[in-house]
C-alpha cells in the first residue's frame, strides 16, 4: 500500500486499473459476509465487492446467525458458482468449508476476523487490501488446488479442534465478543489463565486419546490437519510436527495434566521457533493417523470447539480425515 494513501482509496484505485486490462471471462463468485466479524464494516465490504467486480461476476450474500453460511455456500456449490469467498473470520470460513466440501465449487478466503488462521495457513495476507489484490491477480492465474479436511462427528473443519481446556477457553472468549474483537490474543490468555483456575487445577476432567494402537491419558485434548493449531498475533501455535492440509493424516495431541507450574514452560514451547508442544514432557502425541477417538473416561461431559467454534458439550468425539475433499484458491 502506498503511504497515506487509506485502505479505501486502495481498494478503490486497484479495482480501477485492473478493469481497464485485458481480461479473461469472468467466473461465478458468491461472497459470502459475516458482518459481526471483528474487522467487517459495511464501507468495507462494498469497497471489497466494487473492486472483486473488475474479474469476477461477484453476488454477496450476508450471513444472518449460525450455520446461515453452510447453507449459503451449499446453495451456491447446487448453482454452479465457480467460487466461494468467505469475508469473516475463522468460523466463516468453517461453515463455508462445510457446505462446499464434496463439491466442485472453490472456496478462497478474506481475513475479516481477529485471527484468520486458516488464511495464514493458506498463505493468504492478513490485510485486507493485500489478499484482494491477490484474489484479483488469480482471476487470470487459476489454479485452485485440492486440500484436506478433518471431521469430528459430522462437523469438517478446517485446521484443528480441541476437547477440553482449549474448548472451555473458546466458550468463555465467544460470551464476551467486544473483548475478543479489541484484544484478541491477550483476552484469550486471561480466559486461559481463568478457566485453567476454576475448572481443572483441582478435579480436572479425564480424558483418553486412543489412536495407532496407543491410549494417551489427560485433561485436554488437540487435533490438527494442518502445521499450526492456532496463532498468538503473528506467531504459530504448534502441537507436534509433521501434519499438512493436504498430506491426508491427523495429528492427535494430549496434555497430561493442569498444573499452574507448566503454564511458562507450555508458552515457551508454543510460541518458540525451536520447539512445539509435543516438546514439553506433559505432552504426547500420536502421528500420521487417519482417524482418533477422545473420550471422557469419568463420564462428565466436556467442551468441543472445532476451528475456534464452541460445538457444545460431549462426553466422546471421533475424528477422521477427509482427503481433498475441497478446493482452494489462494
Amino acid at each position: 500500500m502506498e503511504r497515506g494513501m487509506t485502505t479505501w482509496q486502495s481498494l478503490e484505485r486497484l479495482g480501477a486499473s485492473l478493469a481497464l486490462r485485458t481480461q479473461a471471462p469472468k467466473r461465478r463468485m458468491l461472497v459470502i459476509v459475516n458482518p459481526y466479524a471483528t474487522t467487517v464494516s459495511e464501507r468495507l465490504k462494498n469497497l471489497v465487492v466494487h473492486a472483486l467486480l473488475a474479474r469476477y461476476r461477484v453476488q454477496v450474500a450476508e450471513t444472518q446467525g449460525p450455520g446461515h453460511a453452510i447453507e449459503l455456500s451449499r446453495d451456491a456449490a447446487a448453482d454452479g458458482y465457480d467460487v466461494v469467498a468467505a469475508l469473516g473470520g475463522d468460523g466463516t470460513i468453517n461453515e463455508a468449508a462445510n457446505g462446499l466440501v464434496g463439491s466442485q465449487t472453490v472456496l478462497t478466503c478474506l481475513p475479516g476476523g481477529s485471527t484468520n488462521a486458516y488464511c495464514r495457513l493458506l498463505g493468504t495476507s492478513n490485510e485486507m487490501v493485500d489478499a484482494t489484490e491477490r484474489l484479483l491477480r488469480l482471476a487470470d492465474s487459476w489454479h485452485p488446488r485440492p486440500v484436506d479436511l478433518a471431521r469430528v462427528g459430522d462437523r469438517h473443519f478446517t485446521f484443528s479442534s480441541g476437547m477440553g481446556l482449549d474448548a472451555s477457553v473458546v466458550r468463555r472468549v465467544d460470551a464476551h465478543p467486544l473483548f475478543k474483537a479489541y484484544l484478541p490474543q491477550w483476552y484469550f490468555t486471561y480466559a486461559a489463565m481463568e478457566m485453567l483456575a476454576r475448572e481443572y487445577l483441582i478435579r480436572p476432567p479425564r480424558m483418553e486419546l486412543v489412536a495407532g494402537g496407543r491410549a494417551l491419558r489427560g485433561v485436554t485434548a488437540i487435533v490438527q490437519n494442518a502445521s499450526a493449531y492456532a496463532y498468538f498475533g503473528t506467531r504459530p501455535i504448534t502441537v507436534a510436527r509433521g501434519v499438512r492440509l493436504d498430506n491426508g493424516r491427523l495429528i492427535g495431541g494430549m496434555l497430561g495434566r493442569a498444573n499452574a507450574l507448566d503454564v511458562p514452560a507450555l508458552l515457551w514451547h508454543g510460541l518458540s521457533d525451536k520447539a512445539c508442544l509435543d516438546d514439553h514432557r506433559h505432552v504426547h502425541s500420536v502421528h500420521g493417523v487417519t482417524e482418533l477417538r477422545v473420550r471422557s473416561t469419568d463420564r462428565r461431559p466436556v467442551p468441543l470447539e472445532a476451528d475456534g467454534e464452541y460445538l457444545g458439550d460431549v462426553t466422546e468425539a471421533v475424528y477422521r480425515i477427509a482427503p481433498r475433499a475441497m478446493t482452494v484458491l489462494a
